[in-house]
């Protein structure tokens, strides 16, 4: 699997089963579903979420300037590749 570290590039992306995180210096963002099952996939799977979100949290905490609150990312507008 490819590695993420969060908030560390704009480009990174790894998929969890049906789950894809998006990697941002801004944001990261989680997309799709996931489901953690009773089994070894299950477990390999809560394991992978649970080393992303523990090292997403642990940058946050380590943050000496952390703002209440972002303000909106612009969006980005994409040419028509049909049009």
């Amino acid at each position: 699997m490819k590695k993420l570290t969060p908030f560390a590039d704009d480009a990174t992306s790894i998929g969890i089963g049906d789950l894809t995180v998006e990697n941002g210096t801004d944001q990261v963002s989680l997309h799709g579903s996931l489901d953690i099952t009773r089994d070894k996939q299950g477990l390999a799977h809560a394991v992978a979420l649970k080393a992303m979100l523990d090292q997403a949290v642990a940058y946050l905490q380590a943050q000496q300037d952390l703002p209440d609150v972002l303000p909106p990312l612009p969006s980005k507008t994409v040419a028509n590749p049909f049009g």
